[in-house]
């Protein structure tokens, strides 16, 4: 059984029927519009058929007309200014991460400093150099945290004595850690006549050895410092000798003598201030010598190049990688046997 019409299709099929009742002129002018196409003849022919078949879509559409679109645009905009007016993107002043505190770290797990720089990335950077503070012939600082400092920067003045001042003694000694904080900087009493104080380089004059410290206090506070610690400078055997101190070769990083920066020298081996410049982009030594920023520099020379360091440090001396991973099997095997 066939379903039943709407009202609305028996509406039109009235409508039809009357129209094709009617004379042909009468009916093309009744179902043609002025602004229909041209192709009305065949709607017309359509029409004739409506007693035997409901009506197509077309014609359908002739007399009801379609719903005009509505404004999508004003919708769309009202929406946008609605959502921008009753919600603020979410801005995080201190982004979220998983890194664990590092101070937990180096007090919890005696993790020194130095690791945790480089796990971490930490750099010293350049333009932060000259903010560190410095504080001339302080002594040991007070603040010298040394409990798991691996790596420390040593750098020398020196004064001339004899003929000429051709002789140099030690007048100034600074030491920094790995991140360029000052360690220790001292004034070193003289033991021999001065004769050329060298004061445009070494910035020293007869003014700071009044406060200046014997050479034996100093040579031992040095000794203390550097023993067991691995030394960071730019030709540091100047500095032992005038110190009178031994230390072992494996235990220096010198920048002067690392392959890495002889490019930068014309001859045997390049000028810190010349390695300041090229690498680090820094400008030194323009007029007296600063211990301490020279000391400085050497050090964030080495933190940026250290992996390359290390590589060269351990073809030149394979035994003491050996040892090393012989004593990290040694402490694994241990702590395994403690669980």
């Amino acid at each position: 059984m066939a379903p039943e019409l709407s009202s609305n299709w028996k509406i039109l099929q009235a409508r039809l029927k009357a129209g094709s009742a009617s004379e042909p002129a009468s009916s093309s002018s009744a179902s043609a519009s002025p602004s229909a196409p041209a192709n009305n003849k065949k709607r017309k022919s359509a029409s004739d058929d409506q007693d035997s078949k409901p009506k197509n879509k077309r014609t359908r559409t002739s007399f009801f007309p379609k719903k005009q679109p509505t404004n999508t645009t004003s919708a769309t905009s009202s929406t946008e200014k609605m959502g921008a007016v009753s919600s603020q993107p979410v801005t995080s002043t201190a982004p979220l991460t998983n890194q664990p505190s590092i101070q937990f770290l180096r007090q919890n797990h005696g993790i020194s400093h130095e690791s945790l720089s480089e796990a971490y990335n930490l750099t010293i950077s350049p333009t932060l150099l000259s903010s560190l503070p410095s504080h001339p012939n302080q002594g040991l600082s007070p603040t010298a945290s040394l409990d798991r400092t691996k790596y420390l920067a040593i750098d020398c003045e020196m004064v001339g004595f004899g003929p000429g001042g051709v002789h140099s003694s030690l007048a100034r000694v600074s030491i920094t850690d790995f991140h360029g904080t000052q360690i220790y900087d001292s004034y070193v009493l003289q033991r021999e006549k001065v004769t050329d104080w060298r004061t445009a380089v070494s910035g020293i004059a007869p003014k700071h050895m009044r406060d200046a410290r014997p050479f034996s206090e100093v040579q031992a506070e040095v000794a203390e410092l550097l023993k067991g610690r691995i030394v960071v400078g730019h030709d540091v055997k100047h500095d032992l000798k005038c110190l009178d101190l031994d230390h072992p070769m494996k235990m220096i990083r010198d920048t002067a003598k690392f392959s890495g920066f002889k490019k930068y020298g014309n001859g045997p081996k390049p000028a810190l201030k010349a390695l300041a410049k090229e690498i680090l982009g820094l400008e030194i030594q323009t007029g007296q010598h600063s211990s301490i920023e020279d000391a400085r520099v050497a050090m964030l020379l080495f933190r940026k190049h250290k992996p390359a360091f290390d590589m060269e440090h351990a073809n030149r001396y394979p035994e003491d990688v050996k040892t090393k991973l012989k004593l990290n099997k040694a402490g694994k095997g241990k702590k395994s046997k403690r669980k």
